[in-house]
């Protein structure tokens, strides 16, 4: 049996009410709802006892999301876990709750609230709304930042692995994963191929949870602390920048760009890991990141096109995209 189209005017009405879905996403995400869920269903009145909340509020809340798949009710009113759900559980593998955690936070929501001022200006209102740019936020408020960071990890836990898979690292000797985070990405990498040597470059407070010791891959890969817009280390043949350069205007890109060129070894090349938006006016994903980055950041999804003009600029040449099974690609460059 086919589902029939949604009409026109019912597309309109429910993107409109888009926004609260994410809301009634990030209530069941803060309150652990699924984490109480774990041995099985139970009503809304139990669960507000348990998780220190208004039955009457918690039940339209799950209501809703059980209507769309997150979460089931049952004839008694009982809630209970779905395959969606399950990955709000803080220890489900590949759990997204983290992910849920920091896509719904107020640098994202209240800027996106503003999306009018941007189209208008051009500029992002976050400095306005929050005092200062985006990571000097992040910097300032230890509890957003660690949002940020461990959402972070938790977005790309489920794309690290197929992506670094979609690239043969096995003639590549040292990689510098550039701005790494937490090293989910490197971990992949290095687990790939056994003789590659790994670096982690990132600032101290994201280093502290770093969590290469925890894959036991500390004896092959170092910890660097430092400022990609400064310097990158010396001397590797390999340099990743996943999710990088997404944050930044063109004119930053560049400046970071030309420091990997700089420290690249003869024969190096720069692996972009961003997505990479196709020609068109089909879905993807690229495009709802696009508009986030419009309305928080300075950055922007790019086409092949626009990374090839990055890359010139930068003393680089776009040698090829290569799809992966994730909305990201890995853009390869290497010297001009």
């Amino acid at each position: 049996m086919t589902t029939p189209p949604v009409h026109p005017a019912q597309l309109i009405v429910d993107l409109g009410f888009g926004f609260i879905l994410s809301g009634a996403l990030a209530t069941a995400a803060e309150l652990g709802i699924a984490d109480h869920l774990e041995q099985g269903p139970k009503s809304a009145g139990l669960l507000a006892e348990e998780v220190g909340a208004e039955a009457s509020s918690l039940y339209r809340v799950l209501r809703l999301l059980a209507s769309v798949g997150v979460f089931t009710e049952d004839a008694s009113g009982c809630f209970g876990l779905t395959p969606a759900a399950d990955y709000l559980r803080s220890a489900a593998p590949g759990s997204l709750r983290s992910a849920v955690l920091m896509l719904t936070q107020k640098i994202f929501w209240a800027p996106t609230g503003e999306l009018t001022e941007t189209v208008r200006t051009g500029r992002t209102p976050f400095d306005r709304i929050f005092g200062k740019p985006f990571f000097d936020h992040l910097a300032s408020d230890p509890v957003a930042g660690a949002t940020f960071h461990r959402g972070m990890s938790s977005l790309s836990d489920l794309e690290n692995a197929p992506i670094a898979r979609s690239y043969d690292f096995s003639a590549c000797e040292r990689v510098v994963d550039v701005g790494g985070g937490h090293g989910g990405f490197l971990i992949e990498v290095l687990k790939g191929s056994p003789s590659l040597q790994g670096v982690l470059f990132d600032h101290r407070h994201v280093l502290d949870e770093a969590r290469i010791a925890d894959a036991g891959l500390a004896g092959r890969c170092e910890l660097v602390e430092g400022d990609f817009f400064k310097a990158v280390p010396q001397g590797a043949d390999t340099y990743l920048l996943k999710r990088i350069l997404h944050d930044w205007s063109d004119e930053v890109c560049v400046g970071i760009l030309l420091n990997c060129r700089r420290a690249m070894k003869e024969g190096g090349r720069v692996l972009v890991v961003d997505t990479v938006i196709p020609p068109g006016n089909g879905p993807h994903g690229g495009k709802v990141l696009d508009v986030m980055m419009l309305a928080s950041l300075q950055g922007r999804e790019r086409t092949e096109e626009d990374l090839r003009k990055l890359f010139a600029q930068a003393g680089l040449r776009l040698a090829r995209v290569l799809p992966t099974p994730a909305a990201l690609s890995i853009t390869e460059a290497v010297a001009a």
